[in-house]
């Protein structure tokens, strides 16, 4: 099996994103940050939006919308309500980002095995695999970018082909831009471009002059027109959310400088190698190409540098660290697979030890940890558990098996399995932990009460974007400016939050409430009240006319 792995490197990491991502990608209940994507692309399908882009019929410009044509495009191909279809384009980004990641490390290298390892340590590191449920729209950024960077290092390396690989970074870069804006070029390009200069200088750079134009053209074209067209079309809704997303840098979710310095826990499973590959004393005397390691080493920490610069700060704004971060990963990894069987220290062996035997243990505990844990709430979920637990607790063995005979090689491609099992067959089990007893999903009050009662639903105040996604069409905001401003209709729905309930005692006298049910969306027994609502029919006495 390693041998077939090793020997088809590119359909290897691409089978295992699918296999790790696709067999449950709609198992994971929806994000904000989904909800808000997965709007705007049903709005682009049901109301033609699809340059100027909406969000409950509101102008909705603070993310260009390549990502979202993807997914409004597989939407009406498998349905708009199919979380697998919304989803399926940016799973396909994973294997996307994860095969550039071998070809760039390739280039590297000329080492298709340690490229093999950079590919597989992306994939399957924790925010890689996380952002398809979290913010969807950042792995279309980078995993771009990573495709720019492999031809842009093509361009400054290779005589040959530079107009071709001048041409082809221009056109990925713009789609990176075209993505999420110029978040991946700040946070991944340019202290890719720092780190290159400090290593490997610019060479013959004169005779690449105007390849190089031809690139800046291609991308401030390719990504720049959809906001010139905006801004153009609707400056005063384009300024006003541009105003307010450049404000949010200062303002909003600020964060001490600090805030990033745990960044290599973001990598998931390769925490202690990622931490311990960024110990350049040690490393820089054991890797077998110490000038490709200073590369990775100093983009890796310029790009956390450049991010801890920007007071707004989130733990899924590192995901373009990941990136240079499996490089530098790989090059532990590869030291440990030439050389741990003739290690004798202790301080070498013992965190390798415990990185690999921390997995064997999870594997082998999970049967009965996870039964205890779960045993009241497995209906329906037997066979995921049963089939997960005898998995793993087979790859704790084999963990054991292999740390015994030294073979890190083997307990690399068991570590890859571990990840794969967990989300190809133990994701199901999330399920179990719904326990929220009092969960009504509110997807159902278009074809029951609206229906039944021939009324239409408004909000107080704007609806959360879950609610809003579950409801599956647009609900208009009645709560403006600190006022009710109340509908036409003589009998309408509302939506309101427990705390905004005082303001149905200020409806005018010809107006009564009734309630009719609470809608609560949380999944889990903890609470989010930004996910509770509670509905009334509110109708009009036409006898005080």
């Amino acid at each position: 099996m390693i041998k077939y792995i090793e020997k088809h490197p590119v359909t290897s990491i691409i089978f295992i994103s699918l296999l790790m991502l696709l067999p449950n990608l709609d198992t994971m209940v929806v994000t904000i940050m989904e909800a808000r994507n997965f709007i705007t692309a049903r709005e682009m399908v049901t109301d033609g939006n699809w340059i100027l882009t909406t969000m409950n019929g509101e102008p909705r410009y603070q993310k260009p919308p390549l990502p979202t044509w993807l997914t409004a495009i597989f939407g009406m191909i498998f349905g708009m309500k199919s979380l697998f279809a919304l989803r399926l384009p940016a799973a396909l980004m994973v294997a996307f980002s994860g095969v550039f990641m071998f070809l760039f490390s390739n280039k590297l290298f000329k080492n298709n095995i340690l490229s093999l390892v950079n590919g597989l340590i992306l994939i399957t590191s924790f925010y890689i695999v996380g952002i398809i449920n979290e913010a969807p729209w950042d792995i279309y950024t980078h995993g771009f970018m990573i495709a720019a960077i492999y031809c842009l290092y093509q361009f400054f390396e290779d005589e040959n082909a530079v107009w071709k690989n001048a041409l082809l970074a221009g056109f990925m870069v713009g789609l990176s831009l075209m993505s999420k804006g110029p978040v991946s070029f700040y946070a991944l390009l340019l202290p890719f471009i720092i780190s290159y200069g400090i290593v490997f200088k610019f060479k013959n750079f004169k005779s690449k002059f105007l390849p190089l134009i031809a690139f800046i053209i291609v991308f401030a074209f390719i990504g720049g027109w959809w906001f010139l067209y905006v801004r153009q079309i609707d400056p005063e809704a384009f300024t006003k959310i541009a105003e307010k997303e450049t404000s949010n840098w200062g303002s909003y979710n600020v964060r001490p400088f600090y805030y990033y310095w745990s960044f290599f826990t973001q990598s998931g499973i390769w925490t202690i190698l990622a931490l311990i590959g960024l110990i350049y004393p040690y490393l820089i005397k054991r890797v077998s190409n110490k000038k490709l390691y200073k590369f990775s080493f100093f983009w890796t920490i310029i790009a956390v540098i450049l991010l801890s610069i920007i007071p707004e700060k989130k733990s899924r704004y590192l995901v373009p660290v990941l990136f240079p971060l499996a490089i530098n990963t790989g090059f532990y990894i590869e030291y440990l697979i030439n050389n741990f069987k003739n290690l004798k220290s202790k301080k070498e062996t013992i965190p390798v030890y415990f990185n690999f035997g921390l997995f064997a243990v999870i594997g082998i505990v999970f049967p009965i940890v996870g039964y205890i844990l779960l045993k009241d709430k497995l209906e329906g979920l037997w066979f995921s558990f049963i089939l997960t637990s005898i998995i793993l607790f087979s790859i704790g063995i084999l963990l054991f098996k292999f740390l015994k005979n030294k073979d890190i090689k083997k307990a690399f491609y068991t570590k890859i399995a571990f990840m794969v099992t967990i989300f190809c067959l133990g994701l199901p089990l999330t399920k179990a932990m719904h326990n929220n007893t009092n969960f009504n999903q509110i997807s159902g009050l278009k074809s029951t009460i609206e229906t039944k009662n021939d009324i239409k639903s408004y909000s107080v105040g704007e609806l959360t974007p879950e609610l809003l996604w579950y409801y599956d069409d647009k609900m208009p905001n009645i709560y403006i400016d600190n006022k009710l401003k109340l509908p036409k209709e003589n009998k309408f729905g509302l939506l309101i939050e427990k705390h905004n309930i005082k303001l149905l005692k200020n409806l005018p006298e010809e107006y009564t409430s009734e309630f009719i049910k609470e809608y609560d969306i949380n999944f889990f027994k903890k609470k989010r009240e930004r996910l509770i609502r509670e509905y009334y029919i509110i109708t009009k006495n036409t006898t005080f006319e």
